[in-house]
């Protein structure tokens, strides 16, 4: 009986790489939206936390706090965009603003991945917690939205203080 040698041809070696290039191909696309929610979720989880946070400082120092959009992290910014970061403050005068360094509770700069865009409902920039933990105002959404203009996920933030989550239906446009 003949001995035939050990190993690969190079028409295997070649029929296999095919085989890998074309599952990887099929793979990758539902791995970068795997990817988009796992960041999703952690811009949702960072902004709860805050949320939280900020409650209960109002609380326990018996002022008011705000949180809101910053991009240096020391002054708000007036619009609605939250990507590039945010900040939390106590407010003791009322203004919303932060008046001294000492006044800054906690920055988070740039916390979700640089492709997510994460907006507040219209109208209502800031979140301020009053010194009985309620949330003053309406109702504060905020999107966050993928590169592509799809809703991922939202966080609601009720009168009484207390933040929910929620993810979105595959589908739903970002509000605008």
């Amino acid at each position: 009986m003949p001995h035939r040698p050990a190993g690969f041809t190079l028409v295997e070696l070649v029929l296999a790489c095919a085989i890998l290039v074309i599952a990887t191909g099929a793979a990758l696309p539902s791995l970068s939206g795997l990817l988009e929610h796992h960041h999703a979720n952690a811009a949702v989880s960072a902004l709860t936390r805050q949320m939280q946070l900020a409650r209960t400082a109002a609380i326990s120092r018996n002022h008011r706090t705000v949180l809101c959009p910053s991009a240096d992290g020391s002054q708000c910014l007036s619009g609605s965009d939250w990507s590039g970061g945010w900040m939390l403050f106590v407010d003791d005068d009322g203004n919303r603003r932060p008046d001294s360094g000492e006044d800054i509770l906690r920055v988070e700069q740039a916390p979700t991945s640089r492709h997510l865009r994460i907006a507040s409902s219209g109208g209502r920039p800031q979140l301020r917690y009053l010194p009985d933990g309620s949330s003053a105002g309406s109702n504060l959404t905020l999107s966050v939205c993928s590169p592509r203009g799809e809703l991922l996920a939202r966080v609601v933030v009720n009168n009484v203080g207390r933040p929910r989550s929620e993810r979105a239906a595959p589908g739903t446009a970002c509000p605008a």
